[in-house]
């Protein structure tokens, strides 16, 4: 299924997929967003190894996401480091707290809603 807001855009998600609840999250997000047609999970870790080829994939993008686990934010500054655009959020930024809250579908399926929102929202044409 593609998303609507999404069609035609080459949105690349890239995640945290880090050893805390949080890091957990960002990566069950990326992934429902995958499956839901908004845009192609790919590897955050081979941008951050200096793969040419994700690095330029990612450097190509209409959009680039990047879903980090806690405030550390180190897939954003992976990003920050080579020079590459991204919208970036933090499971954090809604409410999840790390080590604490626990990460239940509901839980996955509201943060993944918001994301998707903003995905859109960065996706709309400028009137």
């Amino acid at each position: 299924m593609e998303s609507s807001c999404t069609s035609g855009s080459k949105v690349l998600l890239y995640s945290c997929s880090g050893a805390a609840n949080t890091g957990y999250l960002a990566d069950q997000i990326a992934r429902k967003l995958f499956a839901d047609g908004v845009g192609k999970m790919t590897c955050l870790a081979a941008v951050g190894a200096g793969n040419s080829g994700y690095i330029e994939a990612a450097r190509t993008a209409d959009l680039a996401v990047v879903i980090d686990g806690c405030p550390v934010s180190c897939g954003e500054q992976i990003m920050d480091k080579l020079g590459i655009r991204h919208v970036h959020v933090s499971t954090t930024d809604f409410g999840i707290e790390k080590s604490k809250t626990a990460i239940t579908a509901e839980v996955i399926d509201n943060v993944t809603e918001k994301v998707r929102t903003l995905i859109c929202e960065k996706l709309k044409p400028v009137e």
